[in-house]
C-alpha cells in the first residue's frame, strides 16, 4: 500500500536568500545586454575619453538618446560598472573598467565575451527545441553576434599568449616558424590566430580553414587588413577534409570539443604532420571532475556549452559532444585514440588549456 511522502521541511531564510539571487541573476542578465548596448552604441568609450558626465553630456557625446542613456546609465550604476556621484549628478568610468570595456588590446577587454553570451540567448528557444528531441544545431544556424563576438572575446588572449607563451612551450616549434614552417589552423573562424602567427613569423606559411563560410570570407578581408594575405589563405572545408600533408605544426584553437569526431579530425591531423610535426590543441579551462569546474570560469563555460558547444557536436556525424569542460584527461583519451605517442599540458592562461600531441 503506498503511503505519503513525507514532507520536506524547508528553511525559511534559505529560501530568501536564494530567492534575493535569483533577483541578481536577472539584473545579471539584463546587465549582459546592457554591456553589448554600452559597446555597440559607444557609451563605454565616451564615458572614457570625457570624464564625469550627466546623461545628457554622454547622450551628446555618443549621439543617442539621453533618455535611454538615462535609464543605461542608472542600471550600470546599480551594477558597479560605473561610478555615479550624487553631489553633481554625473557618471564616470573607473580606469579598470575603462581597460576592460575599452581596450581591445587588453586581455582584460570583456565586451566580445557578453556580445557571445547575448547571442547564445538569442539563440537559446531553438537550442530548447533541440534539447527535447537531442538533435544539434550547427555553429553556422547561430547569429552573428556568436561569430562576431567569439573572436573579439578570443583575440585578446590569443595576441597576450600565442607568441609570447603558448607557441615557445612547445618543443622546437619556434625555431622552425622562424626558419620558415608549414602551418595548418584548423577551426580558425574569422582568422585571428592564423593571422596573429603570420604577422610574427613571416617566413612561414599559413593555411587556415573552417567549415563556416561566412567566417572564412571575414579571415580572408582580416588577411587583407592586416598586410598578409601573401602568406596566408584560408579556405572552407571541415577539420575531418583532406588538407595536405607534410605540415611542421597544425593547431586548433578552442575547437576540438566543438567538433562530432573529435577523435576522427585526430586521425587526420595526424595524417597531415611531417614526421618531426607537432599538434597545438587550445582547450577551454577546464577541470576532469565536475567539482573542479565549479566556479565561475566553469559556470560560463558550461552555459556556453549548453547553447553552443554541444548542439555544434550533435548536429555532426558521431556526434561525441565533448562539451566546453570536457578536461585534460578526455582530450587526451581522444589524442591517444587517433594515434598520437606523446601528448602534455605544454601552457594555460586564466580561460584556456594548452596541449602539445606528437605523432
Amino acid at each position: 500500500m503506498a503511503t505519503a511522502a513525507q514532507p520536506v521541511e524547508m528553511d525559511p531564510q534559505k529560501l530568501e536568500q536564494f530567492v534575493f539571487r535569483a533577483v541578481e541573476e536577472v539584473g545579471a542578465t539584463l546587465g549582459a545586454a546592457q554591456v553589448v548596448m554600452g559597446d555597440k552604441l559607444g557609451l563605454y568609450r565616451a564615458l572614457a575619453d570625457g570624464g564625469s558626465l550627466t546623461p545628457e553630456e554622454l547622450a551628446r557625446r555618443a549621439a543617442v538618446s539621453e533618455r535611454y542613456v538615462r535609464e543605461w546609465l542608472n542600471a550600470q550604476a546599480a551594477g558597479g560598472y560605473v561610478a555615479y556621484d550624487p553631489a553633481d549628478g554625473t557618471y564616470s568610468l573607473p580606469p579598470e573598467q575603462a581597460v576592460a570595456l575599452t581596450d581591445e588590446s587588453s586581455p582584460a577587454f570583456l565586451p566580445g565575451f557578453f556580445q557571445t553570451a547575448i547571442g547564445s540567448v538569442l539563440d537559446s528557444p531553438r537550442i530548447t527545441e533541440a534539447a527535447r528531441s537531442g538533435e544539434g544545431v550547427g555553429w553556422h544556424e547561430h547569429n552573428q553576434d556568436v561569430f562576431d563576438g567569439c573572436e573579439r572575446f578570443f583575440r585578446p588572449g590569443y595576441n597576450a599568449n600565442l607568441v609570447p607563451e603558448w607557441l615557445p612551450a612547445l618543443d622546437g616549434v619556434v625555431d622552425k616558424l622562424q626558419a620558415g614552417a608549414k602551418v595548418a589552423d584548423l577551426g580558425c573562424g574569422h582568422g585571428s590566430s592564423t593571422i596573429l602567427m603570420a604577422l610574427a613569423f613571416p617566413n612561414s606559411t599559413f593555411v587556415g580553414s573552417d567549415y563556416h563560410a561566412g567566417s572564412i570570407e571575414t579571415a580572408c578581408l582580416r588577411a587583407q587588413e592586416a598586410g598578409v594575405a601573401d602568406r596566408v589563405s584560408f579556405q572552407t572545408a571541415a577539420a575531418s577534409s583532406d588538407h595536405g600533408t607534410g605540415f611542421d605544426l597544425v593547431t586548433m584553437f578552442d575547437c576540438l570539443h566543438d567538433m562530432g569526431d573529435p577523435v576522427g579530425a585526430a586521425r587526420q591531423v595526424k595524417r597531415m604532420l611531417a614526421p618531426d610535426g607537432t599538434w597545438m590543441i587550445v582547450e577551454p579551462m577546464a577541470g576532469d571532475r565536475i567539482e573542479d569546474n565549479l566556479n565561475p570560469v566553469g559556470r560560463a563555460y558550461y552555459g556556453f556549452s549548453t547553447f553552443l558547444c554541444t548542439p555544434a557536436s550533435l548536429s555532426q556525424d558521431v556526434g561525441l559532444a565533448l562539451g566546453a569542460q570536457a578536461g585534460e584527461a578526455r582530450i587526451r583519451d581522444v589524442v591517444t585514440g587517433a594515434g598520437f605517442t606523446r601528448f602534455r599540458r605544454a601552457a594555460e592562461a586564466p580561460f584556456n588549456l594548452v596541449f602539445e600531441a606528437r605523432p
